[in-house]
């Protein structure tokens, strides 16, 4: 009898070979889809940027800061309103060639990209076995490409410099109850006042020493600023500080906060006050309060997280640029889902996987980066309407009430390792 073909060997997951050339595939997947999204971006040509440089430039030609103003075509017009303690970092950039400034900018976000999302998946690649080298590119890859990165690198934003001082400290230096724990969230909040909310974050953790550190740090910046430039600091404080039109319209699709999702019901008018601060009080207290209940758990990305929401939520004015947030709520969802691993924990485990693809798909797609919303007033009409005008704003509730609480257990194992085993709450 002939002998029988013998059948070519069938590639499975035991394949070496097969596993690499997925993953390659999957990367080049990822590399090749970011140009298209970028190019969607790129309109803006580092627009924020030359405002901070050109203010700059007004600045040292001896006129006062919060003067300078721009025209913009959706905006009306701009104005520079960062605190002085960021006019006196920016300042140097001013010096420099716009070139040269826009490529430092590009460089130091991309950096901080990496080195934030390091951050937050090694812990889940270690604790779940994870191929390291191909989950962290691929995280990289996805964090480059959600709406949020692309409108900070090609606006010229600042917003990667505040994650990684806002991280350093909460993730590190306080649970590590390290001498300059508070340093980092206090730099970040003379930069820019938004981080304020994560120095409301440490007293509700109560962790004294760090919200006084982050206090101190904050107002002796704010400090040094006074005393460099007391008269525009004077002003920004007691003047500028409380107008919100010196912004941009409230009403516009990019401000994704409670406020913007009220003032797209009335506009050309502003919302109510009383309402907004009743609904920002009780967004505040819920989120911080799951907030505290995960840092007492041990979990301390997700109390940061949540409390990032809730900041988001709560300001008059929150562009899509400023929502770091939903980054680290994916990572979270997606351990969720691959701790559970009991059969009683499936539902659990499809539940987060759905949310973290989710989420994922509506922060990649976006707010303003495939609309074309136009300059006149935007109004809500309809449901549809609705939705497609506050996605970020409904995603952050919804993740404000879903995100799981980690509990962490200790495990020995058979080296008596320290290792940590967690399940979602």
């Amino acid at each position: 009898m002939p002998a029988e073909p013998i059948a070519p060997p069938a590639v499975t997951d035991d394949d070496p070979g097969g596993r690499t050339v997925r993953r390659l595939v999957a990367i080049v997947a990822l590399v090749a889809v970011l140009p298209a999204l970028y190019l969607r971006n790129l309109v803006h040509n580092f627009f924020d940027l030359k405002i901070y440089m050109s203010a700059m430039d007004w600045w040292t030609a001896g006129h006062p800061l919060y003067d300078y103003v721009q025209p913009d075509r959706v905006q009306g017009e701009l104005y520079f309103t960062y605190p002085p303690f960021s006019a006196l970092l920016l300042w140097p950039f001013g010096l420099l060639r716009l070139g040269v400034t826009v490529t430092i900018f590009t460089v130091l976000t991309v950096a901080a990209v990496v080195l934030t999302t390091r951050w937050l998946v090694m812990p889940v690649i270690v604790r779940h076995d994870l191929p390291r080298t191909f989950t962290l590119t691929v995280a990289v890859l996805l964090v480059l490409a959600v709406e949020i990165t692309r409108e900070t690198i090609t606006l010229g934003q600042i917003n990667m410099l505040l994650v990684v001082l806002i991280l350093a400290d909460l993730l590190f230096a306080v649970p590590q109850a390290r001498r300059w724990a508070g340093v980092g969230i206090g730099l970040a909040t003379a930069l820019k006042l938004f981080p304020g909310i994560f120095i409301v974050y440490l007293v509700a953790t109560r962790r004294w020493r760090a919200a006084a550190v982050a206090s101190v740090t904050a107002a002796a910046a704010t400090l040094l600023a006074a005393a460099v430039a007391p008269g525009d600091s004077w002003r920004f404080w007691t003047q500028e500080l409380w107008d919100t039109d010196r912004v941009g319209r409230t009403d516009y699709v990019g401000n994704q906060s409670v406020f913007g999702l009220l003032s797209r019901f009335t506009a050309p008018e502003k919302p109510d006050r009383l309402l907004w601060l009743v609904i920002v009080a009780a967004v505040a207290g819920y989120g911080l309060w799951r907030a505290a209940r995960a840092a007492r758990a041990g979990d301390a990305l997700t109390g940061l997280t949540l409390t990032g929401l809730v900041g988001a939520l709560i300001s008059p004015i929150t562009w899509t640029h400023h929502i770091y947030w939903f980054v680290p709520a994916v990572v979270l969802l997606a351990d969720a889902a691959l701790s559970a691993k009991r059969p009683d924990e499936a539902r659990r485990r499809w539940w987060s996987a759905a949310l973290a693809v989710g989420t994922t798909a509506v922060i990649v797609y976006g707010v303003v980066t495939f609309q074309k919303w136009g300059t006149a007033p935007v109004r809500t009409h309809d449901p549809v309407d609705f939705v497609l005008q506050n996605p970020y704003v409904l995603l952050s509730l919804l993740l404000l009430v879903a995100l799981p609480v980690r509990v962490y257990r200790p495990v020995r194992t058979e080296e008596n390792s320290r290792q940590m085993d967690t399940s979602p709450q």
